[in-house]
């Protein structure tokens, strides 16, 4: 992520799953599905790591959740995914927004 800092200019929240066990017995090529797309909070993403690197390669931007693609926040329940996303990502930056004293 430091080597291309100065390349982003948009982020996207998504995060991931990975299924080592499947990678062990099979590989990345083999038949079975290995990683799988989720909201920010429920995969194995440091999201507290990248913000810290964002921040220190002076990103400024917003970070756009990505919920569709989650398996089990999705469809009805992708709107409760998407907030659980929002909260945990705040937790990862330090909480709530609070502005220096004057």
């Amino acid at each position: 992520l430091r080597k291309y800092m100065d390349r982003i200019f948009h982020v996207h929240g998504k995060d991931a799953t990975i299924k080592w066990d499947v990678i062990k017995e099979y590989g990345i090529t083999g038949p079975h599905q290995f990683a799988f797309h989720r909201t920010p909070g429920f995969g194995d993403s440091n999201w507290t790591d990248i913000i810290s690197e964002l921040r220190r390669g002076g990103f400024k931007g917003c970070i756009d959740i990505e919920g569709w693609h989650d398996p089990v926040y999705r469809d009805d329940l992708e709107m409760t995914g998407q907030v659980h996303g929002m909260k945990y990502l705040k937790q990862c930056r330090g909480g709530d927004f609070v502005p220096n004293p004057k």
